[in-house]
């Protein structure tokens, strides 16, 4: 399912408004992710960092541990928002994503017009998969 217009950008305001929670007082990257489930539903989420560097997280996995909590288990799209070009996901996010089935993926800046689109297979087109 492609999203139109509107609906992007309204994926994309909702990972910018949650961007302004982010801790990230070691880097001072700010990210910001929203992931519309199946439902309609937008589950946002932003970083976090620690002195122990490990024990931070991404915000795209804040966004789907909230989807995951709240019993969503499939996406329609994802978009995700720092710093001052369009950021894509880390490979660690990308494998976490591609356990809940392909969706869009939205790319943005914290601020501006530039979009970029992808779809998770792109992003990560050889994911480890487990056969169950």
């Amino acid at each position: 399912m492609s999203l139109n217009k509107e609906q992007v950008q309204e994926l994309i305001q909702a990972a910018r408004r949650v961007s302004g929670n982010s801790y990230s007082p070691y880097s001072g990257f700010k990210v910001g992710a929203a992931l519309l489930g199946k439902s309609g539903r937008i589950y946002s989420g932003c970083n976090f960092e620690n002195a122990a560097f490990g024990a931070g997280t991404c915000a795209e996995r804040v966004a789907l541990g909230a989807a995951v909590s709240a019993g969503e288990r499939e996406f329609i799209a994802l978009a995700v928002c720092g710093g001052d070009t369009p950021i894509t996901p880390c490979g660690i996010c990308r494998q976490a994503l591609s356990e809940f089935g392909a969706m869009e993926v939205y790319c943005a800046a914290l601020k501006g017009e530039e979009t970029q689109k992808y779809s998770l297979l792109e992003l990560l087109p050889q994911g480890f998969k487990l056969e169950v």
